[in-house]
């Protein structure tokens, strides 16, 4: 058995995607998976499964909370050895920032560099980013929700239609790694 987080995009931050933890539950083990756990109220849980990858999962998990909830949600599932090496991999000193400075955007497939190309960096100075295996690191130092970075990367240039893109605080990252890590 491996174990996996799903994440589900932009789902209980108002408006009429709402999704409670409970029926969550109930649908992933409706599925059939086992040691299924939520975590906070903003979309993501740990599960095991004896077999598939993570995009068949993902594709199952998708139909069935269209399914069960009538909407379409975005979400990503990642074994725990991706979730650790996010963690590891980290380029900006975590253990020195608080969770709500240090962001991972998990995306649904590699994003390359030039992507980015004729993003002037500096004129967001001191925020940044490091892009990482189907992930990118995102360190603003007033918080997220006063980030001009964050809020330029999310725009339909740099998150083009197709792509599946969720972020997660630094906490989250954390916890995720270490959920997944116990099974």
């Amino acid at each position: 058995m491996t174990t996996y987080a799903v994440l589900l995009r932009g789902i209980n931050v108002g408006g009429s995607r709402k999704v409670p933890m409970a029926a969550l539950r109930a649908v992933i083990e409706g599925l059939g998976h086992g040691d299924v756990r939520t975590y906070l109220q903003s979309g993501q849980a740990v599960f095991t499964a004896g077999d598939g990858d993570e995009d068949t999962l993902a594709a199952g998990l998708a139909q069935a909370v269209e399914e069960h909830f009538g909407f379409t949600v975005d979400l990503l599932v990642r074994d725990h050895a991706y979730l650790r090496a996010i963690v590891d991999a980290c380029p900006y000193p975590a253990a020195e920032l608080e969770a709500k400075q240090l962001h991972v955007t998990y995306f649904s497939e590699q994003v390359t560099r030039d992507r980015y190309t004729d993003l002037d960096r500096t004129a967001f100075l001191p925020e940044e980013f490091t892009l990482g295996d189907r992930a990118l690191y995102l360190h603003t130092p007033g918080g997220l929700g006063r980030s001009k970075l964050a809020e330029t990367l999310a725009r339909p240039r740099y998150a083009p239609r197709g792509l599946i893109a969720t972020t997660r605080n630094w906490n989250t990252v954390l916890k995720l790694a270490e959920m997944t890590a116990t099974g």
